[in-house]
């Protein structure tokens, strides 16, 4: 009897300790479409598997919103967040601020990734943030209405999508009064600075500020974009396009109030539930080209990063690398349509069968535009700020193409100052 009664004691001894070593990570993931239902069960599988316990955070929809959060708290030294996950162009504002998880990931596991987002999430031999997915601008567009009004394939150019969507839109208005032909992101934000990248640089007008630190958006290809791109909205995007961020695009789309679609691999996943209005319509494929251009992508797409202050580093750092791992970057490929930064996940069956413009695309995402956010260092913010505020004036017709991007140029220029 004795023996057992020391049994017990000892089997709830170690249970306590167990109970006492078990921590609570909190973490700020994501909000978008079903980014934080994702997270949530990616970090619960953790929880189960370690004994820890991991709380999420609401974060803002808008990555601007989120940085100017993140760089309070984290400018504070506050340890109330032990991971972030963090966008692609934001290592090098806040790097001084994160763990070098060097130190606790195998150099085996990191070096599964594409090198070149390892080599982004890299500052100062400091590597401050796991690739835990990739993004590149795609066009979505409806299968049967294109079929239904007579056209075989997607759309190669900006003025191909006009014609086409102004065709459908005058087609389906005449049964729905709030159908329309293209909707993108144009409200003054990041996102417009990814979507304006992708036009100008498909007309083959650059990336704004060049690999050398030259400014280079004041050109005659940048200004056909903007015009192109503008007129469109009122005629083919609707007046309101200007106040639109992803969700608000994928939810006229996905409503099926829109022919086509400028947004992230994610709005895939949602679009194909089972409740989706327009499940089994949906086709993908590389956004279209200027006269003479070359289809363009923005690289977009968000590492996990572990704050410097937390108090829990090692177990932090769990939590990243299982999130980042080939299992969890596989299961959130299948069921959300995430893309993988693992390349040997674009070749799996499974993946490819429960997204198949991941193999079809793949050199659109393997070869997506860079924002100059490595050139201009910690400026970027504000480069990028200057960018979508002067696209946003074309938009919403306070400004002419050509006046706009000159005055840019000279606002580019009084920012980089004596150098980036």
């Amino acid at each position: 009897m004795k023996k057992v009664i020391a049994f017990v004691g000892l089997t709830a001894a170690l249970s306590a300790a167990g109970q006492a070593s078990a921590v609570t990570l909190t973490f700020a993931c994501d909000s978008v479409g079903a980014g934080y239902n994702e997270c949530q069960k990616g970090a619960d599988a953790w929880a189960k598997k370690t004994g820890n316990t991991v709380k999420l955070v609401q974060v803002p929809k808008e990555t601007d919103q989120r940085l100017a959060l993140y760089q309070q708290q984290l400018g504070a030294k506050s340890a109330d967040v032990d991971v972030y996950m963090i966008d692609v162009v934001w290592p090098g504002l806040i790097s001084q601020h994160l763990l070098d998880l060097n130190k606790y990931i195998p150099a085996a596991e990191v070096k599964q990734h594409f090198p070149a987002i390892v080599q982004n999430n890299t500052i100062n031999g400091k590597l401050v943030g796991m690739p835990f997915f990739t993004d590149a601008g795609v066009l979505y567009y409806r299968t049967d209405l294109l079929k239904k009004y007579g056209y075989n394939a997607a759309p190669k150019t900006w003025n191909e999508l006009s014609t086409m969507a102004q065709k459908i839109q005058a087609g389906e208005r005449k049964s729905n009064s709030k159908f329309v032909g293209f909707v993108f992101q144009g409200k003054n934000y990041e996102g417009l600075t990814c979507d304006a990248l992708e036009w100008i640089s498909s007309f083959g007008g650059g990336t704004i500020v060049d690999a050398s630190g030259k400014v280079t958006i004041n050109n005659p290809k940048a200004v056909e974009a903007l015009r192109t791109l503008s007129a469109m909205v009122g005629p083919v995007a609707p007046s309101a396009v200007t106040t639109y961020g992803e969700e608000e695009a994928r939810n006229v789309w996905q409503a099926g109030n829109a022919a086509f679609m400028r947004n992230w691999p994610y709005a895939y996943a949602l679009a194909q539930d089972a409740k989706s209005p327009i499940r089994n319509k949906i086709g993908v494929a590389a956004l279209p080209a200027g006269p003479g251009g070359k289809p363009a992508a923005t690289l977009g797409g968000w590492q996990l990063a572990v704050n410097a202050y937390s108090k829990n580093p090692k177990e932090a750092a769990s939590l990243v690398q299982y999130m980042t791992g080939l299992q969890e970057q596989k299961r959130r490929a299948i069921e959300a349509s995430y893309n993988p930064t693992i390349a040997s996940l674009y070749k799996d069956a499974g993946v490819l069968k429960a997204v198949p413009f991941f193999g079809s695309l793949y050199n659109v995402f393997t070869n997506a535009v860079a924002r100059p956010a490595t050139v201009t260092g910690s400026k970027y913010n504000q480069v990028s700020d200057a960018f979508s505020t002067a696209v946003y004036s074309v938009l919403t017709k306070k400004s002419a193409p050509g006046p706009a991007l000159k005055t840019l140029e000279g606002q580019l220029g009084r920012i980089k100052g004596r150098g980036w």
